[in-house]
């Protein structure tokens, strides 16, 4: 039996915070010993799985996670190299981001004493999700496609459109899952942050006001990599923003730090308020204090 198969049962689903049930909300007390525990499960099934002795080094053993994905073929444009960020603080309580080789980003779920700690705790939660990730049911294929249109059209404001019509928004949608069969729903989420920036951004406004189809913005932006371009040409997009309204950019950072710590203490997946707050501070620093 797999690992991911092992703790199944044991786990949230990705991207879904033990927050609520059909009994309504948990106490953040409560949400947080749930994490705490499904994560202590992984890491446990992870040693075991491994033959590892006593108390499992998670940052080791993360890494050692997707240095063994490389090495079975699965196809990691910059490596299996997992990337640490501490944010700078003088004082606890300590934060730590770890983005995967893919590009998912994760966050230490708790309050750590020590920049140490918050490694540890950011990768905990990074190595559940990629453990997680691979198990069949995280997989994209014709049954789920399906099944993610028709929750789409419940949740649809306005005219259900054309599904099969990828001007559509709904087309758009099941263009995507349709091209992205076969992958993870971690591979999918680092693929779609690229249009969730885009939106955020405006550009695909702009684009539709160009007569750029969906399906040509799709096509492109598809194998298009989130890259320092990318970035600097939506921080330069924010710049013109500010000198057209003051403070705009201080309340998107507001927006995105608050959209972070929710998803950080949730251990849910951040890479997209985390990219805006970098795209947003990378601004800062072309006009100066806001």
């Amino acid at each position: 039996m797999s690992l991911a198969a092992t703790v199944k049962g044991r786990l949230p689903p990705h991207g879904v915070s033990p927050r609520g049930g059909e009994g309504g909300h948990m106490t953040d007390q409560r949400a947080k010993a749930v994490l705490k525990e499904a994560v202590d499960a992984v890491v446990n099934s992870f040693a075991k799985h491994t033959q590892g002795y006593g108390r499992v080094n998670v940052v080791e053993a993360l890494q050692e996670f997707w240095q063994m994905k490389a090495a079975r073929g699965t196809e990691l444009k910059n490596g299996p190299i997992v990337v640490y960020e501490s944010v700078p603080s003088s004082s606890a309580p300590y934060v730590c981001f770890v983005t995967l080789p893919g590009g998912s980003c994760f966050a230490s779920f708790q309050d750590c004493p020590t920049k140490a700690e918050a490694r540890r705790s950011a990768a905990k939660i990074a190595l559940m999700n990629s453990v997680f990730n691979e198990h069949p049911t995280r997989k994209i294929t014709d049954k789920f496609s399906q099944q993610a249109v028709d929750d789409a059209k419940k949740s649809f404001e306005g005219p259900i459109e054309d599904e099969q019509d990828p001007s559509t928004s709904l087309g758009a949608f099941r263009f995507m899952l349709e091209a992205n069969r076969g992958k993870s729903m971690l591979e999918f989420q680092e693929l779609m942050t690229v249009f969730q920036l885009l939106h955020w951004n405006g550009s695909l406004k702009a684009m539709r006001e160009r007569d750029c189809s969906r399906q040509e913005v799709l096509a492109h932006y598809s194998h298009r990599a989130l890259d320092d371009d990318m970035r600097s040409q939506m921080a330069l997009d924010w710049i013109s923003r500010e000198q057209e309204m003051a403070n705009i950019i201080a309340r998107e950072l507001a927006v995105a730090d608050e959209e972070i710590e929710r998803a950080r203490h949730a251990g849910r997946e951040l890479r997209f308020p985390k990219e805006k707050k970098d795209i947003l501070m990378l601004a800062c620093s072309q006009i100066g204090p806001l």
